[in-house]
């Protein structure tokens, strides 16, 4: 099978990210609208005492940045790992008419390739910094599979799908 390009995996990625952020904003709405709503509280505080404002506000609004981590972590191993194993393809893999497959083609795609893939890409790439542009653009000397550092991960390619 035709391996896919880098244009068109990236534009598969940007599907799949547009789609997970407006996901996890919409998930992360009362979250918000509670800290928000705050706001209003901390005015009534002093201005001598920071103490309050820390408590009342900071706090509660690094909790919500932890809280959004960890669900867009929970969602992106939901879509990803769970639309992988069962397909092969998330929803911008099928817009752009790619599918990941194993790179021994006498293997069937597993959670536990699907779930190395995940581990690499995205929590690595949310821990170590330029690793996400280290990992996407590394297929572009790759020869011969022009496999990503999550593909190798998972000893797995992209190809083309046909029709």
């Amino acid at each position: 099978m035709p391996l896919a390009d880098f244009w068109m995996r990236l534009v598969a990625y940007i599907i799949d990210v547009v789609l997970l952020s407006v996901a996890i904003f919409v998930l992360s709405i009362p979250g918000i609208v509670v800290v928000f709503r705050r706001i209003d509280d901390v005015a009534l505080y002093s201005d001598t005492d920071p103490t309050p404002v820390f408590t009342h506000f900071f706090v509660p609004f690094l909790l919500l940045e932890l809280g959004i981590i960890i669900l867009g972590m929970i969602v992106y191993y939901l879509y990803d790992v769970e639309f992988m194993h069962r397909t092969g393809q998330t929803i911008g893999k099928k817009a752009m008419k790619i599918r990941v497959v194993p790179l021994d083609p006498a293997l069937t795609l597993t959670r536990g390739m699907a779930f190395r893939r995940y581990l690499v890409q995205y929590v690595c790439g949310s821990v170590v910094p330029f690793f996400n542009y280290l990992d996407g653009l590394w297929q572009l000397w790759d020869k011969p599979y022009q496999q990503t550092l999550h593909d190798k991960a998972a000893q797995t390619v992209v190809v083309k799908v046909s029709a």
